[in-house]
């Protein structure tokens, strides 16, 4: 109980005394408001598996990027886009459910990946590093492009936000009002990709997708309107990062993994308060005599 027996210990001096927990900090608040601002919109249309997919689909290209001996970052985001594009050809040139393109999309991009890496003499290192990251590790380039891709994750949510909103609940009233759905999907997974690339070094691949989904979901939990929404989500992933870091300083444990677990923590403490909320007044509700 350290943390709240000796708080200024426990919670402070761990960001004051180390550089690296402080950029760590930094780029964890970078990718959440990435993420969150996205992420509503993934949650809102029943887009995580997408996001999952998409969260996977970068590391054909940071593969052939950490081979080749080019920036990380770029590589990725080819590959993300490339994914988008992909799945926007399927989904606009063929008759299959959209879920099925995303998994053999998903399934070829994640076998790709391992294929390259497995020439790598280092590939399990390789691997674990692209799929959880190293957070502790980000310098300021690290940062720099991770604050760009938050800036343009808000301006394109913002510049987007009624086409999003309307095609959010009704595609054929958004194309009926000139909002052009299919080109607004299209903005929606590109803002998506690079949300994700933002990500990669900060949390790795596989655990993004807790990012991008979990803090949207708790906050839908606990408010109604979109604006709402994404800023509640962007308090609760902050305080995701915060709690993930200094327990993974404390106790030791993997950084990148230990945010994403607070994150889902979180979520299913919202969820269970709710689910409470709703017993109570429901026996409130049998208790009134009539």
């Amino acid at each position: 109980m350290e943390f709240l027996t000796n708080p200024i210990d426990w919670w402070i001096e761990p960001f004051t005394d180390h550089q690296f927990m402080r950029n760590a900090l930094a780029a964890g608040i970078l990718v959440v408001v990435a993420t969150s601002v996205v992420g509503t919109w993934v949650v809102l249309r029943g887009m995580s598996f997408l996001g999952d997919a998409l969260a996977h689909g970068v590391l054909p290209g940071v593969a052939i990027a950490f081979l080749v001996g080019i920036d990380l970052t770029v590589g990725a985001l080819a590959a993300a886009l490339a994914m988008v594009g992909g799945i926007h050809l399927i989904r606009t040139h063929s008759t299959l459910p959209e879920d099925t393109s995303i998994g053999i999309l998903f399934v070829g991009f994640l076998a790709l990946a391992v294929v390259i890496l497995s020439r790598s003499e280092s590939y399990i290192g390789d691997l674990n590093s692209f799929l959880f990251g190293s957070i502790t590790a980000v310098d300021n380039g690290d940062l720099f492009r991770q604050a760009v891709a938050a800036v343009i994750s808000v301006v394109g949510v913002v510049v987007f936000y009624r086409a999003f909103l309307v095609m959010t609940f009704d595609e054929t009233l958004a194309r009926v009002m000139g909002l052009r759905p299919r080109l607004a999907h299209a903005a929606l997974l590109v803002l998506l990709a690079v949300a994700i690339v933002a990500s990669f070094e900060t949390v790795g691949n596989l655990l993004v997708f807790a990012f991008l989904v979990a803090p949207p979901a708790s906050a839908s939990l606990l408010v109604r309107r979109v604006p709402l929404i994404m800023g509640v989500a962007v308090v609760l992933g902050i305080v995701s990062v915060t709690v993930g870091l200094l327990i993974s300083w404390h106790h030791e444990t993997a950084p990148g993994a230990t945010m994403a677990l607070a994150a889902i923590v979180i979520f299913l403490v919202v969820l269970t308060g709710q689910a409470l909320g709703q017993l109570v007044g429901h026996h409130k509700v049998r208790a009134v005599p009539s």
